[in-house]
């Protein structure tokens, strides 16, 4: 095996923001279940350190995994790992960026989203230029929700130059041509949200060179198709990796489609596949 990724998902489910459109929006962990995560999150850690091929990390929480401190350290020790490409996260910023400090900026990644209703403007804002300032990668985006439309121009106007905000088409919406140019003139890779991609007998690179792991060490092709390929630790999974096409009809959710081999989305994102930065800002 000469590179694998792995999008990582662990038992934490809590969020500080309340989302109306995300099921996990103010929960809260109980403590029994804040240390389960802890100590999943450190065994997957270890295994990655100990890996003598190449590894790309994305970790995709429910809740937000960066106000916890185990995941500002896992993201700090990663990304000092030589054998260790990239290591990112998807996030709200909700948290002072300082710890970003620590870490080895050729590595780590923010895939941050701005929650309208959520957060300040300004204070969203700040912490995207607090970012930039300190030389950390990072895209931002947002729902594309018909109440976001101004938000999401004026963020595009105020983000520092060379920062990539992306769309995501809001569940259960549709968008006519109008709607769908308004969208594409903050983010011109709007087109590829738009609709969910047909995926059924599709290569895609999930199941051979991207897997889905969850705290268990539960190893799936990826967080859509439930069918178990082994575990992580055991080393179970490796004899399971070979190409294969999806299983499912659709596929709607960037951290899936984005495997699909006939879309060329790893052209579109080269340098920037896991924390969603076009190839033409990959590398400012």
């Amino acid at each position: 095996m000469e590179h694998l990724t792995i999008l990582y998902r662990g038992p934490l489910a809590s969020c500080d923001y309340d989302c109306p459109y995300c099921p996990f929006a103010k929960r809260r962990d109980t403590p029994e279940q804040l240390r389960a995560d802890r100590a999943a999150l450190e065994r997957f850690t270890a295994w990655v350190s100990a890996q003598d091929h190449r590894v790309s990390v994305l970790f995709t929480p429910w809740g937000e995994g960066v106000v916890r401190s185990w995941y500002r350290r896992a993201l700090i020790d990663l990304s000092h790992l030589p054998h260790v490409e990239r290591v990112a996260i998807q996030t709200n910023l909700s948290y002072r960026v300082a710890w970003t400090a620590d870490a080895n900026l050729t590595r780590l990644a923010l895939w941050a989203t701005y929650h309208p209703g959520q957060v300040p403007y300004d204070r969203f804002l700040g912490k995207c230029r607090d970012l930039a300032a300190r030389g950390v990668r990072f895209s931002v985006g947002i729902v594309g929700l018909p109440e976001h439309l101004e938000a999401a121009r004026r963020l595009r106007a105020d983000l520092p130059a060379g920062t990539y905000l992306w769309v995501n088409a809001a569940e259960g919406h549709t968008y006519d041509d109008a709607e769908a140019d308004a969208w594409t003139a903050v983010d011109p890779l709007f087109p590829v949200s738009r609709r969910p991609h047909a995926s059924r007998g599709l290569p895609c690179r999930t199941g051979h060179t991207v897997v889905s792991v969850d705290g268990d060490g539960t190893v799936r092709r990826c967080h859509f198709v439930p069918a178990v390929l082994g575990n992580l630790y055991d080393g179970s999974f490796r004899d399971a990796l070979a190409p294969r096409a999806c299983p499912l009809d659709t596929c709607d959710c960037h951290i899936g489609y984005v495997h699909l081999e006939p879309l060329g989305l790893y052209d579109t994102f080269a340098g920037g596949v896991l924390e969603r930065i076009p190839a033409l800002l990959a590398h400012p």
